[in-house]
């Protein structure tokens, strides 16, 4: 396993088990989504946008707040588009 697979699979865990139901989901399926697609900068955004609350994360993805502007960027746009998500059964 390389270095980058490694932060692959802890970054997909991180993502699933943060707390609260709704941010595993909201958070989770974006990282399902897009993953095995991300470059290794793209993974190191995400390993340190993870260091912010979740209600300020899924505040910024649903647009009741404005992302700091260190955040701003295709990531982030494509979380705020929630097409990755799909209600649980």
């Amino acid at each position: 396993m390389t270095t980058l697979d490694a932060r692959r699979r802890r970054l997909h865990f991180r993502a699933w088990h943060r707390g609260t139901k709704e941010a595993d989901i909201m958070i989770g399926s974006f990282t399902d989504r897009h993953l095995a697609r991300w470059s290794e900068a793209e993974i190191a955004w995400m390993e340190a946008f993870l260091e912010e609350d979740d209600v300020e994360i899924m505040a910024w993805a649903i647009g009741t707040d404005t992302a700091p502007e260190r955040w701003h960027g295709p990531l982030l746009d494509a979380l705020k588009r929630l097409d990755f998500m799909v209600a649980p059964e």
